[in-house]
């Protein structure tokens, strides 16, 4: 049977954690697809996200490969076990892989940690300011690329609100500053931050210029914890694109990262009145 061409982001990273079973055991592809009764290149298939593995097979690869994390076998198995399709895939072919990925992972986190730098995280955007965002690519997009950028942005934060997922997120003071489409989108944008750090499931948590010291890389990143803490990924905003990442040391690395976050930035309520100061900063230049 042929493998998949394009699997997906969830596909992938089942392969990636058999990969891991087998080096951790100290195996060659070789010698597992010996122990599985299969072709070596059967093996690379299933540990690129190309192959289908059935529960019974992450069995038996977990038997051969001595594995004995049962918390993680079953969440892995229950990525076998999810059949059904996203609503991100209404827009594949409309959108580039990024665009769905980064829905298909926030889809299936227990809990999603962001660290703004640069602009405010697209789970928290207005259609105003994300728009402007889209609009500022060079070469310039297309309006109708534009809108259907800024309607999946709009999809992805009603599929998170409706799912009850808990979103924390902290944002850098340049972030609340830096201007996408001028200063009354702007403050329209501060305003729907301080509306969304009042939903239960949301906190917003603000580090201002005058702290000591810039966790992290500054890039925009989000951290989306998984079933079980193996399960967590990390993607990264790039002007090459989207990168995600999920080895145990970068995961561990970036934990520590919104540990110290966590630390530094200012309380919800003062980060609330903080952002309602550059919000009314930002009105009294153009009322």
């Amino acid at each position: 049977m042929p493998g998949r061409q394009y699997p997906t982001l969830r596909q992938r990273r089942l392969g990636a954690e058999l990969r891991r079973m087998r080096e951790q055991a100290g195996l060659g592809g070789s010698q597992l697809a010996r122990a599985l009764g299969v072709s070596p290149a059967q093996v690379t298939q299933m540990e690129s996200g190309k192959g289908s593995v059935n529960a019974d097979r992450l069995l038996t690869i977990a038997a051969a490969c001595k594995f004995t994390n049962q918390p993680l076998i079953d969440a892995l198995t229950t990525i076998i076990a999810t059949r059904e399709k996203g609503w991100w895939e209404e827009y594949r072919g409309v959108l580039s892989t990024d665009f769905l990925e980064v829905a298909e992972m926030e889809a299936h986190a227990q809990v999603i940690y962001t660290w703004a730098t640069t602009y405010v995280p697209g789970l928290q955007q207005t259609s105003a300011y994300a728009s402007a965002i889209f609009a500022r690519i060079t070469p310039p997009l297309p309006k109708q690329d534009i809108d259907v950028r800024t309607q999946f942005r709009v999809r992805r934060q009603q599929a998170l609100r409706s799912s009850g997922t808990t979103h924390i997120s902290f944002i850098h003071e340049a972030a609340l500053r830096m201007q996408f489409g001028g200063r009354k989108v702007l403050a329209s944008q501060l305003d729907g931050l301080v509306d969304d750090s009042e939903n239960q499931t949301s906190s917003v948590r603000v580090v201002p210029f005058d702290m000591d010291t810039f966790p992290g890389a500054g890039e925009n990143i989000t951290f989306a914890e998984g079933s079980v803490p193996e399960l967590a990924t990390l993607q990264m905003d790039t002007a090459q694109g989207v990168l995600f990442f999920d080895s145990p040391a970068d995961l561990a690395n970036h934990r520590t990262t919104f540990t110290r976050l966590a630390a530094l930035a200012l309380p919800d309520d003062e980060s609330r009145r903080f952002i309602r100061s550059i919000r009314d900063d930002m009105r009294r230049t153009y009322e």
